[in-house]
């Protein structure tokens, strides 16, 4: 064989991961609660009818405003008093609660499934475990889906995503959790009055999310739909259609987009690209990383450049592999023995 992996280590691999503790939903329609770190988008949109169309039933709780890089932010014991602004999309109105069924009626859209929380991303997403699915199904969803954001969580990034710690929260909590996250370009145009209208692209998205559920769903046959203690991140190119492919691909050190601290705002151009050119202050911006990113490149990043979806493995929390364990006794095995 060309692969480095045995027969008798591929089967035993495969023994050790069905004897697993996993999560079983219990039918291929699922109970599925969705939210994002973007708010009311068209990305959520798009994905909730997708879902609605597969047949599964979807709660959707997202931020009243977008809270990209909040990571796993929480504002503890702070009341959320009615809101002095609109959110985003008009997804509600100022006045009403700091968290809610969304009051936005303008487009036609049936928005009855659809709740925020004038907080952050993981707020949102306890919201709709604690309160929204309690009330709906008496119990925590079978899958929290989180996303599509408007941008990819590639590389180190996701440690400060609110998209990817919504899944780190939701399976904190005992729910397999995948972290969804597409081009910046589902964002859609931004109008006249600061809100974005619908992408194409979302729609594209949503039907590939749900091809890869569907697949999950399949394979599970009625049993374990994630190994315990896995969350997914998937991550879709700028240039998606419905025949993109799907890579395995592990989180890696190529990086297209990096934070940087700058001296003053109003002379970074990144800042001043996106309206930001009236800062005269100190902070952290966004830029495109120098380089190339290598094709070869083992990573997530890697791959998407590539034109096609990257599916990640990762571990909830910040536990490592037993080999980093059994590395981190032997090494402290003196200290450790006292």
């Amino acid at each position: 064989m060309n692969s480095r992996f045995s027969i008798k280590q591929i089967i035993t691999a495969s023994v050790v991961i069905t004897s697993l503790n996993v999560f079983s939903p219990s039918a291929s329609a699922l109970n599925i609660l969705l939210s994002n770190d973007d708010g009311l988008t068209s990305n959520v949109k798009a994905l909730y009818t997708a879902l609605k169309n597969a047949g599964h039933d979807v709660l959707v709780s997202t931020p009243c405003q977008g809270q990209s890089g909040m990571g796993g932010a929480v504002q503890f014991l702070r009341p959320l008093t009615p809101l002095s602004n609109a959110c985003l999309n008009n997804a509600a109105a100022a006045g009403d609660p700091g968290a809610g069924q969304i009051t936005k009626v303008e487009d036609g859209y049936d928005y009855s499934d659809f709740y925020y929380v004038n907080g952050t991303p993981v707020m949102a997403t306890a919201y709709g475990l604690d309160v929204l699915a309690q009330a709906r199904w008496g119990k925590y969803p079978d899958l929290l889906l989180s996303g599509p954001n408007e941008g990819r969580n590639t590389g180190y990034i996701v440690s400060s995503s609110g998209t990817v710690n919504n899944v780190q929260f939701a399976g904190g909590r005992g729910v397999p959790a995948i972290a969804l996250s597409g081009g910046i370009e589902s964002k859609g145009v931004k109008d006249e009055a600061g809100n974005y209208d619908d992408s194409p692209d979302s729609v594209v998205i949503a039907n590939l999310s749900v091809k890869l559920l569907d697949v999950l769903i399949t394979k599970a046959a009625g049993g374990p739909l994630l190994p315990e203690r896995m969350l997914l991140n998937v991550n879709f190119p700028d240039v998606v259609t419905a025949t993109t492919a799907f890579k395995f691909s592990r989180i890696g050190s190529a990086q297209e987009l990096e934070f940087v601290f700058v001296s003053d705002l109003s002379q970074d151009s990144f800042a001043q690209s996106q309206g930001l050119g009236s800062f005269t202050f100190p902070g952290v911006s966004i830029r495109f990383a120098d380089g190339e990113i290598d094709p070869d490149q083992a990573s997530d990043e890697a791959h998407v450049s590539e034109s096609a979806v990257s599916v990640t493995a990762m571990q909830l929390s910040y536990d490592h592999s037993q080999y980093g364990q059994q590395w981190l006794q032997l090494r402290l095995r003196d200290l450790l023995s006292k």
